[in-house]
């Protein structure tokens, strides 16, 4: 389901004017689109998107990715500057190997980590080749 599909509001209608996407994008519209690599396979899907309250910036996607109906999903926090919104598939893109992915640090919904650790932190977005702030 695309970014089009779950705007309650309206918002990337297109009415002859401009609206706010793709430049400004409602949260709650942007989880559940896939994520896609630059050779077009399936990474996974974003669940959740983590706000630094801090900063007030965006600092992480929460993708999920394989199982079933989120038994044996294993879950990722993705920089979010290693993403990409792909506006003519609707959908993310994050320029990373398939086989990256299935071995990237993740965990589950029963043991998410301490994302405000600044180790942790550095760990992640070292793996995702992205710079923390």
């Amino acid at each position: 389901m695309s970014y089009e599909e779950r705007d309650a509001y309206g918002m990337y209608v297109d009415k002859g004017s401009k609206g706010p996407g793709p430049e400004l994008m409602g949260a709650d519209t942007l989880i559940g689109d896939h994520v896609h690599n630059l050779k077009n396979e399936h990474l996974g899907e974003i669940k959740e998107i983590m706000l630094d309250m801090r900063t007030g910036k965006i600092a992480y996607a929460v993708m999920s990715s394989g199982g079933v109906l989120t038994i044996g999903e294993k879950l990722f926090a993705v920089p979010w500057e290693a993403l990409t919104l792909d506006t003519a598939n609707k959908r993310f893109t994050l320029n990373i190997e398939k086989e990256r992915i299935d071995n990237a640090p993740g965990f589950d919904t029963d043991h998410w980590p301490d994302m405000a650790n600044q180790q942790w932190s550095s760990q992640i977005h070292s793996y995702y080749g992205t710079s923390a702030h």
